[in-house]
């Protein structure tokens, strides 16, 4: 189990591929959001260049409280615009330190939005951000307690793809 180390916090799991996100708000789409690694290489990405495959949007509540509009490019759009469609495995590590792996296996499986905002602006760090995966259609189901939330992970630090 995830120990918590900011208020609502629980434990979650999501994938391999390590995005380092700049500590703090992504408030405009200029500033550097994430440190995009793979092998000994690293480049910070800003909110405008995440998005830049097109944002796709949910209305949805996720199960640990954020109600809305969530916005954000599909994972697997992600990866094939940084060239990294595939990368074996894809790790994401959260502010807390909390770590979670994908496949793509895993990624053929669910559609992973990777979120960037919330009723438009960008998420901060009380409704889980800067950055969160989800899986929408899985949302309600994650909130009933009938399918885990092991791949969904919130207020993601890093991605690095192996």
């Amino acid at each position: 189990m995830r120990v918590p180390s900011f208020p609502g916090r629980v434990w979650c799991l999501a994938g391999w591929l390590l995005l380092a996100v700049a500590g703090g708000a992504i408030a405009d789409g200029a500033s550097p959001a994430l440190t995009l690694t793979q092998g000994t290489e690293s480049r910070e990405l800003t909110l405008e260049q995440i998005e830049a495959p097109g944002l796709h949007t949910v209305e949805m509540r996720h199960p640990e409280g954020p109600e809305g509009t969530f916005s954000g490019v599909w994972l697997d759009d992600f990866l094939a615009a940084q060239g990294l469609e595939e990368a074996r495995r894809v790790r994401f590590l959260a502010l807390d330190g909390y770590t979670t792996f994908l496949t793509p296996a895993q990624r053929r499986e669910k559609r992973y939005l990777l979120v960037t905002r919330l009723d438009g602006e960008p998420v901060g760090e009380a409704a889980l951000g800067p950055l969160m995966l989800v899986v929408p259609e899985d949302a309600a189901a994650a909130r009933e307690g009938s399918v885990p939330m092991t791949r969904w992970i919130w207020a993601i630090q890093e991605i690095s793809a192996l």
